[in-house]
């Protein structure tokens, strides 16, 4: 499963693509907002320190607007993929955007039959948001093994299933499960993977046992 990062924090995203672990970022317009600093900025930025797709969101609402964005984020850097809304215009856009060969990422999917259409509309990624469908009570990880399944059933369309509005590292694990293709979540998400407090404390452990034994690399003298 591919790691995405879902985050304008150029910092953040840095420092976590040292580690080899991040494969992609992903944008919209409210994380942009935070930055206080110009979209196209931002993003010529992030394209320069992540190799994989960078999700950019357009602003427009109808689908000769979205194009027309869509052509100003296509030129900032090859490896863009261009985020729209799953709405009647947003579909349309991505049927004209994937036929160029641009990768689309429709987000903002909320049900097993929308996911469908926009495979059909040939978007590369759907983004189905699961912890905004648990905070309003409803099974945000069915929604993506209903998604994962009807997919498997038309490996055709070749749209990643990639899982949106992650909220913890249980997420993660059960998207993992359910053979997801892509998780997109905030740095802090990424960073609480890494932690065990069995990891810190066998770490104390060994270098308190090694202080005892007067262990040092290279041999002191």
């Amino acid at each position: 499963m591919k790691f995405f990062l879902d985050t304008a924090d150029i910092a953040e995203i840095r420092d976590l693509a040292a580690t080899g672990l991040v494969d992609g970022v992903t944008t919209n317009p409210s994380l942009a907002a935070k930055t206080g600093r110009p979209m196209t900025e931002i993003i010529a930025e992030i394209c320069a320190l992540v190799e994989g797709p960078i999700s950019a969101e357009v602003l427009a609402t109808d689908t000769a607007g979205m194009l027309r964005e869509a052509e100003v984020l296509r030129a900032i850097a090859p490896n863009v993929a261009i985020k729209v809304p799953l709405t009647f215009d947003g579909l349309k856009a991505c049927r004209v955007l994937a036929d160029e060969g641009v990768k689309v990422n429709v987000t903002l999917c909320f049900s097993p039959v929308q996911a469908l259409l926009a495979a059909k509309a040939g978007a590369a990624f759907v983004s189905p948001f699961v912890g905004r469908l648990d905070d309003i009570g409803h099974d945000g990880m069915g929604l993506i093994a209903d998604i994962v399944e009807i997919f498997h059933n038309y490996p055709q369309y070749g749209t990643e299933v990639l899982v949106a509005s992650a909220r913890h590292v249980h997420h993660v694990l059960e998207a993992a499960r359910l053979a997801a293709d892509v998780i997109t979540m905030p740095p802090a998400i990424l960073r609480q993977m890494i932690k065990h407090p069995l990891t810190d404390s066998g770490i104390a452990a060994f270098l308190k046992d090694a202080e005892k034994a007067g262990l040092s690399i290279p041999p002191r003298a």
